[in-house]
């Protein structure tokens, strides 16, 4: 045995007063008495002396001296050389992933996972250390090394349930490593409390796989860490019993690229079960309700299917399932449908039918028909469509229609002025030059031969089986910004784009009147393509996120949404946010939102401050299901919304083996002393002699 504090021997001085006090005899007093027959009468009768009453005294010292040593050795803190070779290191891996909130173990499988944490925690030995990290999303150290476990008791208490994926092997990776950093005798010991017996198959949500129909309802293989160290030793205590659920895994929506009020929902469900399951899958739309469809999934059977629905409003999307299971949170999914906003669109033309019924059709188009400058003939007005008042326009200049372009995307056909004006313009047929081109020669049937696939112009159209008897040559003043998306057999440019500060120009050199271009289905989705470009509208997907995720978003951007509904005539018309993020329904404000501090809201109302210290910003990750926001501070203006899903199929199957969830034997360990230092039972046996010798010396007994 050896000591920690060998100078607190020195308290053994205390024992030279208690033996003095003991050795020394009191003398006694003399006092005359007037008879001594009753004292006399007492001394006969009283028996004689047991061999207690003669040692009582000196057993009494033996009692302090042992009191004294007793007291002094626990001040000393003693401990045997067998304890510093057996002492721990633990790293305690807590699951809070979604799955853990699974309530076939009663009250949840989390809670169960808290209780045990806490039993590890009062079975560790004396001068033991432990760590707690957590495993649901990104591992997370949430106490360090430490013996105090009343700290280790409330970290447990401040874990809280997420809907993140789990990630047990990479909780382990930070356990070996922060065992890693300390090398020394103790034994290093990892604890895992989890519910997943899937290995690292779990890790992966694998999300993209769409065709496979079914899904083999295959027991899944047992966690299998690989420990390169043969002193480390790796517990494992799963939770949950071999119940099924069905979840949705995929929920996604994305407007059409074609149809201007079209939308397409991809549903996912899948059947995580070892039975045939029916239940209703409902999908509603700003609490009204879009489909409902009934399922009857057989067991492991994954289910999806696309469903085409139009809709000019924005808002959220909900998926729900009307079955009850032991996992809830995947019943639900959530995705946020940008919103169609009315494009006002400035036609100037002489009189084209095609053209101008093209934009017509289009219901989010606010069209206005202006006759070119220079050609007034008698009693000329404004055409607009239904619900506009006709009036009188003198529309003679460049200034004037420049004036008017900056309401929305100005499309001349034939007829350009000598200088563009700014904003979207959509110039078809020019007949004239102007100061970003030089008008050549027309080209008698062209042909086209190169196109550009890639370009958002041009998508689902094609140009090479259109006929086009006429077009026009021409001659760009300079190669800055220009991009030739159709090309003729010759080189020359039919379908090019320009862009330049504060401008956007798409030029097409074709001759609307002759020809088969309008006639065909490419020329309403060239126009509506074009619209697109012109107001930088790639808004078409608001991806859904998976639990877990981190995205990015552009702050100045973000911030210019606010101003962009400000009665402001010089603001933006469109805002282009990072992941298609112009948010639905954005309300106004009267604040200055680009003043204004950023927070994130998530689903349950819990607020926490965004820095801004940088053009790009990250999000995340959202470890809760639902729709989060961003909002500005002032005016509480929601900028940006962002739906969250759980979205991982193996997190849906909470299915756990009945051999895995047999409990092996306990992770407590315990040694001969009870988990106690050698100086507690030292005062623990202190206290017992402190007691006996009360109940021999002091106790006073009144009959």
């Amino acid at each position: 045995m050896s000591l920690a504090s060998p100078l607190a021997l020195l308290w053994l001085a205390a024992l030279i007063p208690v033996v003095v006090f003991y050795i020394l005899k009191i003398r006694l007093r003399r006092v005359p008495v007037s008879t001594i027959l009753f004292w006399r009468q007492i001394y006969d009768e009283q028996q004689p002396r047991s061999i207690w009453q003669r040692m009582r005294h000196w057993l009494s010292l033996l009692a302090q001296v042992v009191l004294i040593l007793l007291l002094v050795l626990a001040l000393a803190d003693p401990f045997f050389a067998w304890e510093t070779r057996q002492l721990r290191r633990i790293v305690l891996i807590v699951d809070n992933s979604a799955s853990m909130n699974a309530t076939d173990v009663s009250p949840s499988r989390l809670a169960a996972a808290k209780d045990e944490a806490l039993r590890v925690i009062r079975g560790m030995r004396f001068r033991d250390e432990l760590a707690i990290v957590t495993a649901g999303g990104s591992p997370r150290v949430v106490c360090g090394f430490s013996s105090h476990s009343r700290t280790l008791s409330h970290a447990i208490d401040d874990v809280v349930a997420t809907d993140n994926p789990t990630r047990v092997i990479e909780a382990v990776e930070l356990a070996r490593r922060l065992l890693g950093e300390r090398q020394d005798e103790h034994q290093r010991e990892i604890v895992v409390l989890t519910d997943t017996a899937k290995g690292q198959a779990r890790q992966n949500s694998n999300l993209a796989d769409h065709s496979a129909e079914r899904a083999p309802a295959s027991p899944p293989p047992n966690l299998n860490f690989e420990v390169p160290d043969p002193g480390l030793q790796i517990r494992t205590r799963r939770f949950g019993t071999n119940a099924g659920n069905v979840g949705i895994t995929q929920f996604q929506t994305r407007r059409s690229l074609i149809d201007p009020l079209g939308y397409e929902i991809l549903v996912e469900v899948t059947n995580a079960s070892d039975e045939l399951v029916e239940c209703r899958l409902e999908i509603d739309l700003n609490d009204e309700v879009v489909d409902v469809v009934p399922l009857k999934l057989t067991p492991g059977q994954r289910w999806s299917q696309s469903f085409e629905k139009t809709s000019a409003d924005g808002g959220h999307l909900m998926a729900k399932l009307d079955r009850a299971d032991t996992l809830a949170v995947d019943n639900r999914a959530w995705a946020v449908l940008p919103q169609r906003e009315m494009l006002p669109v400035t036609l100037v033309t002489e009189g084209n039918l095609f053209l101008q019924k093209v934009f017509e059709s289009n219901p989010l188009v606010t069209l206005t028909r202006i006759d070119p400058p220079g050609w007034k003939p008698p009693g000329s007005r404004i055409r607009q469509n239904a619900g506009t008042e006709n009036s009188n326009v003198a529309f003679n200049s460049a200034r004037s229609l420049a004036t008017a372009a900056t309401s929305g995307i100005t499309v001349l056909h034939r007829h350009v002025p000598e200088v563009l004006p700014s904003g979207a313009v959509l110039v078809i047929d020019p007949r004239n030059s102007c100061e970003a081109w030089q008008l050549g020669e027309p080209i008698q049937n062209p042909i086209v031969h190169q196109q550009d696939k890639d370009s958002p112009v041009l998508g689902h159209v094609r140009l090479d089986n259109v006929v086009m008897p006429e077009a026009r040559q021409v001659t760009f003043a300079s190669d800055e910004g220009v991009k030739v998306l159709a090309r003729s057999v010759a080189g020359d440019p039919l379908l090019a784009t320009i862009e330049r500060p504060g401008q956007k120009v798409l030029l097409l050199t074709v001759n609307l009147d002759e020809g088969d271009l309008p006639l065909r289905t490419a020329f309403p989705i060239l126009m509506m393509n074009a619209l697109n470009w012109c107001t930088e509208n790639r808004g078409e997907l608001r991806e859904s996120l998976p639990t877990g995720a981190i995205t990015e978003i552009d702050v100045a951007a973000l911030r210019s949404v606010g101003q962009a509904f400000q009665p402001d005539p010089n603001a933006p018309s469109d805002v282009e946010l990072n992941q298609t993020t112009r948010p639905a329904g954005v309300a106004g404000t009267t604040g200055q939102p680009g003043k204004a501090d950023l927070r994130l809201v998530a689903p349950d109302g819990r607020r926490s401050a965004l820095p801004t210290p940088s053009e790009r910003l990250s999000l995340g990750p959202f470890d809760q299901c639902g729709v989060w926001r961003v909002v500005a501070d002032e005016g509480d203006t929601t900028l940006l919304e962002l739906a969250c899903n759980l979205a991982d199929r193996n997190e849906s199957d909470v299915r756990v083996p009945k051999s895995d969830a047999a409990t092996s034997a306990s992770v407590v360990s315990t040694g001969w002393l009870g988990n106690r230092p050698v100086w507690f039972w030292l005062i623990a046996v202190a206290w017992l002699l402190m007691a006996v010798e009360w109940w021999a010396y002091q106790r006073r007994v009144i009959e």
